[in-house]
């Protein structure tokens, strides 16, 4: 099979993932051999491409908002059929025994393990996952629109969450791309007041087009401070931005599986019980709920898609700012 694979980090310009032939994977016990349709472009798989997170292996096929159809199984599946529509996003498998696991907080499991990181993900034409870490995908979406919903939707969903914002609240949101575009229309289908922070003129287009109440850039003074606020931008001086505009007793969650240094912060700013707080992968409870919201919004992926073979290209659209909502590879 075909599958863009990553043998050595280096800067994105430089192409580090090679377009390759590789054997077709086999399903384990537990697991499913699914026939890739599309597979969203994340910011975690452009900091692993470059080497912003440490991996835990190489080579390594990069991808973890896959949308595809089963074509075979291995012993001990019995949910799923020959030719069903899942979803696999990021959380690839948990132990489920450790103290963790049995608090409802697996996203925390000490052998968490991820997709496109631990095991090979969906920069392919096939890919392998556990029947327990896949998901059913309403009909109501097409496989390019769905796949952004599978990370992007899903760490937004539990971004949202972790903020505690609450219906009639401000949020801010501070950047706006794939997870930024899915989650402002959960915030507003739970009646919550939008603001948005991006430097880019066609991300603010969008969001204001997606109910943002009020748009403008980092460092901005927006009407009225926000109650709750989500980063997703990778940027740490934005911290400082969210806290002179959050509310007291307010919550910031950082929702970047990888940031820059955070500045250094004058006590008066997080006085007031103000928190900040990281969001750190997600449970397989979020992306149950974030799957069931989409389909009552429903949610409207903004896509543009591409060729598998144009994914080196992609991920250097992505670290500009080049993608209207999110980028989507049709394989």
């Amino acid at each position: 099979m075909k599958a863009m694979v990553l043998h050595k980090t280096g800067p994105v310009e430089e192409n580090p993932l090679h377009l390759s032939e590789v054997p077709l994977p086999e399903p384990g016990e537990g697991e499913m051999l699914i026939k890739v349709r599309a597979c969203g472009v994340c910011h975690t798989d452009l900091h692993t491409v470059e080497g912003e997170l440490e991996l835990p292996r190489l080579p390594i096929i990069p991808g973890h908002q896959v949308v595809g159809t089963v074509e075979d199984f291995g012993p001990g599946v019995s949910s799923l059929n020959i030719g069903d529509r899942v979803g696999v996003p990021w959380l690839a498998s948990t132990c489920g025994r450790c103290e963790f696991c049995k608090r409802g907080l697996e996203n925390l499991c000490p052998d968490i393990r991820f997709t496109g990181y631990h095991v090979d993900g969906g920069y392919a034409e096939y890919a392998v996952a556990r029947e327990a870490f896949a998901y059913p995908i309403p009909e109501v979406f097409g496989d390019i629109e769905a796949a952004p919903l599978l990370c992007a939707g899903i760490i937004g969903f539990r971004a949202l969450r972790l903020s505690e914002v609450r219906p009639g609240q401000r949020l801010g949101l501070f950047g706006f791309g794939g997870s930024a575009h899915i989650a402002i229309q959960v915030a507003r289908y739970w009646g919550c007041r939008v603001y948005v922070f991006t430097r880019s003129r066609v991300h603010q287009s969008l969001a204001t087009e997606l109910g943002a109440e009020w748009v403008g850039r980092a460092g901005d003074v927006p009407p009225a401070r926000v109650h709750s606020a989500v980063i997703f931008a990778p940027a740490g001086s934005l911290v400082l931005d969210a806290l002179k505009v959050l509310e007291k007793g307010g919550t910031i969650a950082l929702a970047a599986i990888y940031m820059t240094p955070i500045p250094q912060v004058d006590y008066p700013l997080v006085y007031d019980e103000r928190t900040v707080r990281s969001v750190t992968a997600s449970t397989r409870e979020d992306a149950h709920d974030l799957i069931r919201y989409a389909s009552e919004i429903p949610i409207r992926t903004h896509v543009q898609p591409f060729p598998l073979e144009e994914a080196n290209g992609v991920l250097q659209m992505l670290d500009r700012s080049e993608i209207d909502g999110a980028a989507v590879l049709s394989i």
